[in-house]
């Protein structure tokens, strides 16, 4: 046991030496700021019904309120990023979407809470594309999946913790809940600003800084990009059945099955810790496999588990379903977030990462409404047979990008308007 530890310590010192300090102030600062958004989102679903007596198919409609706001934040923090740097950007969207959070707690009514939250996915969202970029900006090619793999760990080490906190902190006040993590993103923001430098590459010898309006343009030349937009198309797909874990499984758990908020939290928690523990010689091992493939098999490992949540009638079953949803993660998150890096010209990987993020956008939007849709008007289940068809069809297509497009390289760039 004494050698088997020491082991690990060796190669995790020799692990922390392969990259540089600025990519572990990058993680840590991001598992602080997620431990606020885990303390917090899981729980939203339980908290707008609760709180103002609505049914999931006004759930929805909120959730897809808050994609569309986040689809505007991530495009002006994409464009900005490129132009203006990462840091700035990540700080102004921790400090302003902390304010507004306390304010969402407060609210009484649902129309003013819905268009609170309109407002506050618009800040909170920016930072995302610039925290993307700097892992790019700081990581060679060949340690990008694994970086990413190591933020997907730090990310769900506080997902460890948060949700079984949460659901303690929510049993006495819904309120603690939004005030711990508006604190939390104010603490993370002052990080930021004292520890982390700006990452932007330079701009080349003889070439002109772009203007803001071809700033913004460049997201025209992004869409031109036929490899990328077919392989953002495909995970919006993959996506659609993802995210049903935040935002439909709660409630369906609570009101088809009896499970209580703690329990849910209990298996937010399985799929963090199997993260935390595995992430790291998963991603190593996936990295072998030619990407397309991989996200292949992960994905048709999350069309299994979310399409037997409607088969499985006991905890344990649950729990076996999302041992598998957590394995197809642990496969396709980082090797996902490396093909965008490796297709995103050097300077535009902040408009690149903005785009990306559609592929959670456009399912937020439609995802938790037709699921709600059908939970209020008829057998709930056919919200998990539906996700295994969807998943099954998004990992044919990836299978297919495989044949057509066996290496992403990067899109050419254009000159600047």
């Amino acid at each position: 046991m004494l050698m088997f530890l020491r082991r690990q310590r060796v190669r995790l010192r020799r692990t922390y030496e392969d990259y540089p300090r600025s990519f572990w102030i990058l993680v840590l600062t991001t598992f602080i700021d997620s431990l606020g958004g885990f303390l917090l989102f899981p729980f939203m679903a339980l908290y707008i019904t609760q709180k103002f007596g609505v049914g999931m198919t006004e759930v929805g409609f909120l959730f897809g309120l808050f994609s569309i706001s986040d689809m505007i934040g991530g495009l002006v923090g994409g464009a900005l990023t490129d132009r203006i740097g990462r840091k700035s950007i990540v700080v102004f969207g921790l400090v302003t979407s902390a304010l507004i959070a306390l304010i969402l707690g407060v609210i009484g009514t649902f129309e003013l809470f819905a268009v609170a939250v309109l407002v506050v996915g618009i800040f909170a969202s920016m930072g995302g594309p610039a925290r993307q970029s700097m892992v790019a900006d700081l990581l060679p090619e060949e340690r990008r999946a694994e970086g990413f793999g190591i933020l997907r760990v730090t990310f769900n080490v506080s997902a460890t913790v948060a949700p079984a906190v949460a659901g303690l902190l929510a049993a006495r006040s819904y309120l603690l809940l939004f005030v711990t993590d508006a604190v939390i993103s104010l603490v993370t923001a002052v990080m930021v600003v004292a520890m982390l430098p700006e990452t932007r590459p330079a701009l080349h010898m003889g070439v002109e800084r772009e203007s803001v309006l071809s700033t913004f343009r460049g997201y025209f030349t992004v869409l031109r990009d036929s490899v990328f937009v077919m392989f953002g198309a495909i995970c919006m797909l993959m996506a659609l059945v993802y995210m049903q874990i935040n935002t439909t499984m709660g409630v369906y758990l609570r009101d088809v099955h009896g499970i209580s908020t703690q329990g849910y939290g209990y298996l937010l928690s399985a799929n963090a810790i199997m993260v935390v523990l595995l992430q790291f010689s998963f991603t190593r091992r996936v990295k072998k496999i030619p990407p397309f493939l991989a996200m292949a098999l992960g994905t048709a490992l999350y069309a299994i588990g979310f399409g037997a949540f409607g088969f499985m009638t006991t905890y344990a079953m649950f729990l076996w379903a999302m041992v598998v949803i957590t394995i197809g993660e642990m496969v396709v998150a980082p090797i996902s977030q490396a093909l965008v890096a490796r297709m995103a010209p050097e300077d535009m990987r902040g408009r690149y990462n903005a785009v990306f993020g559609f592929t959670w956008v456009v399912p937020g939007i439609v995802g938790p409404l037709l699921a709600g849709l059908v939970m209020d008007n008829l057998d709930p289940r056919w919200v998990w047979y539906a996700a295994g068809l969807i998943g099954l069809v998004a990992a044919l297509g990836f299978v297919g990008m495989h044949r057509r497009v066996p290496q992403a390289t990067p899109a050419p760039r254009e000159a600047a308007v």
